[in-house]
This record gives structure tokens, C-alpha cells and sequence, in this order.
């Protein structure tokens, strides 16, 4: 077992992948754009209106959610019209959907109000309702305090004699 978390002050925490991650869709705007995304919208009125924020908002994220690679922007012409850009979800994009279901099954628990929540996904084979579990690379489900945290490939040590990055 590691006890890199009794040694806290001795890491630094600028290659955290969650504050990178937040950094990308850290956004209630960029959250629910990646929802409407998997939940099939394509076109940029669609995304504004049913997220419900004004253009320069929906361009703004749309822009940052291409420009991370989660969105792309592939043209489509209607009969007659001027060729305009649609948006479909990258191998990156549709790899965040565990995090969506995750954070739809906390809100579906401790968010939803006293009518239950709005959607539930379903498996389309089953009909049973989809869970985000965590579970180890061995196919282990694992609960809270089943686990414990190492140091990664990218784990940035910090002290007197090795100082922040980016810092003296």
C-alpha cells in the first residue's frame, strides 16, 4: 500500500488531471452541450436552445469543446441553403460519457426533486437502467475505501529542494 496521501505536501498538483479536465468542461454550458451531444443534437440553434444560453455563449463553448477535440464540425447543406457546419461527437468526446452518467446517477440521488429524475438511460438490449461502477483493471467493483491512491507516471514532486513547477 502507498502513503502518498500522508506526503501531500510533498507533490504538486499542476498535472492533475481533474483540474485539466475542469478546464475543458468545467462549465454548466459545456456540461450540458456534451449531454445534448450524446442525446443526438447536431446543430448549433438546437445546442442554444435546448441548453438554454444565448449565441455567444453556445458559439464560446462549442468553439472550446471543438478546439479539445470532444466536438467536430462536419458541413451539411439543406436543398437550396448555404453550406453550414454541424456537431458530432470524437473517439475523446464519446469517451466522456461515463463521466455524464456519473454525474446524472449522483443528481438522479441527491439532486433530483420529489417527482424522481427526467431520464433514465436504458441498455437497448435489456431494457435495464445504465450505471456508472467503478471497477479495477482485474474486473473488480470497487467501493469507497477499497482503494487507495499511488503515484503516476506523472506525479510532480515537490520540496525544498525541488520547487513547484513553474516557480522558483
Amino acid at each position: 500500500m502507498s502513503d502518498l496521501l500522508t506526503e501531500r505536501d510533498a507533490w504538486s498538483m499542476a498535472n492533475c488531471s481533474i483540474a485539466r479536465t475542469l478546464e475543458i468542461v468545467g462549465t454548466r454550458a459545456a456540461l450540458l452541450i456534451m449531454r445534448e451531444a450524446f442525446f443526438g443534437t447536431r446543430r448549433f440553434d438546437d445546442f442554444a436552445k435546448r441548453v438554454g444560453i444565448g449565441e455567444p455563449a453556445a458559439s464560446a463553448r462549442l468553439k472550446e469543446l471543438t478546439a479539445a477535440g470532444l466536438l467536430e464540425r462536419v458541413p451539411y447543406q439543406e436543398p437550396g441553403q448555404r453550406t453550414r457546419y454541424a456537431y458530432q461527437l470524437t473517439d475523446k468526446g464519446r469517451d466522456f460519457l461515463p463521466v455524464l452518467v456519473a454525474l446524472r446517477q449522483w443528481g438522479d440521488t441527491w439532486a433530483a426533486d420529489e417527482q424522481g429524475p427526467a431520464v433514465v438511460v436504458r441498455h437497448k438490449d435489456c431494457g435495464a437502467a445504465v450505471h456508472a461502477v467503478l471497477r479495477c483493471d482485474d474486473g473488480h467493483d470497487v467501493q469507497l475505501g477499497d482503494s487507495f491512491v499511488d503515484a503516476g507516471p506523472g506525479l510532480i514532486r515537490v520540496g525544498p529542494d525541488r520547487p513547484e513547477p513553474g516557480g522558483e
